[in-house]
């Protein structure tokens, strides 16, 4: 896709951190932002998430590298859930960060009378038009996370006639409830969705009984993940402020790829007013993943936005996490942290933080003190020869052909 594009505008590249290892990972990938949650108040309790301590320490590592961390207090509280958020927004307060993501009216009112942090509005508050806009900037917010059911085109609108920052999904996991407003795993499991209990029931396969012995086993209430490699001319064109990836409870390797694909998306652009959507898709179907589609980007979502069968990858090649590189050097060469094992049939490759991944011979391996191995373990450090353009902080992957 191509287009002349002049504008000095530049759209914010926003990560989900579901721990402090991801959020290193996705901003090393190109993440400008990271949101994230405290043990508290957010809606991803089933993620590591983050400690007081542990969010003071993301802030100053994003701060130092011109980067911004959002914390996510979207949860629909009730007046009991309220004990302890005071101390809880004094230490947010304390660690400087950059916003508060509140979909609760109630929450946002009371946090509007203690600190004075940046608010944005979450996806759960389904703001979809410019009056509900006008009024959330009566209340102080300062940015919009618009409903999933918001088409660019639409977004760009809101933005110009309210006067407010707007924010997008651009991948990843799309709830199937509108904007997010789902009680299904209430019903379930006896998990309150909106209260940090999502169990994501929406996703499983179910058996369907249409009698007389007709069963049939189907996902019929899941979306296809959402992919907008293809929009984000439409991004530059409407001036949408933020991108943002789903994905809190994913790994890091989601995290960095995810940064790393989106980033370059931008980045090519900017630079050459045109996108490698096929080649950027390649590296997303690397991922596991359900079967991709644009969601509302441009038009509403329809039935073949749901899928029937899970798709992990459009690939004959299957992905997985092997660990990071700890050290880079040509003296040391490359340390690797293990986190998943491998041996002497397995492929691995280096995923830079930009331009080709580079092979990793595994024939080379030693342990620290020198000594050849014949198979890798985890939580181990491994030392290869050194290679040109891998780095400190880069993901190794291994892959393997599908049988």
């Amino acid at each position: 896709m191509t287009s002349s594009n002049n504008s000095d505008f530049k759209p914010e590249i926003l990560s989900p951190a579901g721990s402090f290892e991801k959020l290193q990972v996705a901003m090393d990938y190109g993440a400008d932002a990271c949101y994230l949650a405290g043990k508290q108040f957010g809606l991803r309790s089933a993620a590591d998430n983050f400690r007081n301590q542990q969010i003071e320490q993301a802030t100053q590592f994003a701060h130092a590298r011109g980067k911004s961390v959002y914390i996510v207090l979207n949860s629909y509280l009730h007046d009991e859930d309220f004990e302890g958020l005071k101390d809880f927004l004094l230490h947010l307060d304390k660690s400087a960060v950059d916003s508060l993501i509140i979909s609760d009216l109630g929450v946002l009112d009371y946090v509007a009378g203690l600190v004075d942090i940046p608010i944005h509005l979450s996806t759960q508050a389904s703001c979809l038009n410019t009056y509900s806009a006008r009024f959330w900037k009566r209340l102080g917010v300062k940015r919009l996370i618009l409903g999933r059911e918001v088409s660019i085109q639409d977004a760009g609108l809101i933005k110009k006639r309210s006067g407010l920052e707007v924010e997008l999904f651009i991948g990843g996991s799309m709830c199937m409830a509108y904007s997010g407003n789902c009680v299904i795993s209430n019903y379930t499991q006896g998990r309150d969705s909106n209260r940090g209990g999502c169990a994501h029931s929406c996703r499983f396969e179910y058996s369907l009984d249409f009698g007389q012995n007709k069963k049939k086993n189907a996902f019929f209430m899941s979306s296809k993940d959402l992919e907008g490699l293809a929009e984000i001319p439409l991004f530059f064109e409407q001036e949408i402020d933020s991108l943002k990836i789903e994905g809190r409870m994913k790994g890091p390797l989601y995290a960095g790829s995810t940064a790393r694909v989106y980033r370059m998306g931008v980045d090519q652009y900017l630079s050459q007013g045109r996108i490698d959507v096929n080649s950027l898709r390649e590296e997303l179907n690397k991922l596991v993943h359900r079967d991709f589609c644009n969601g509302s980007l441009v038009d509403p979502a329809a039935s073949d936005s749901i899928y029937n069968e899970r798709v992990h990858n459009q690939q004959n090649v299957s992905y997985q996490a092997v660990g990071t590189i700890v050290e880079a050097s040509r003296q040391g060469g490359l340390l690797l942290k293990v986190t998943n094992a491998f041996d002497f049939n397995s492929n691995l490759e280096v995923l830079t933080f930009s331009g080709p991944c580079r092979e990793l011979p595994v024939e080379k391996p030693v342990d620290l003190l020198g000594r050849a191995l014949e198979k890798v373990r985890p939580n181990t450090i491994v030392r290869f020869p050194s290679i040109e353009g891998v780095e400190k902080g880069n993901l190794v992957r291994q892959y393997q052909a599908r049988i």
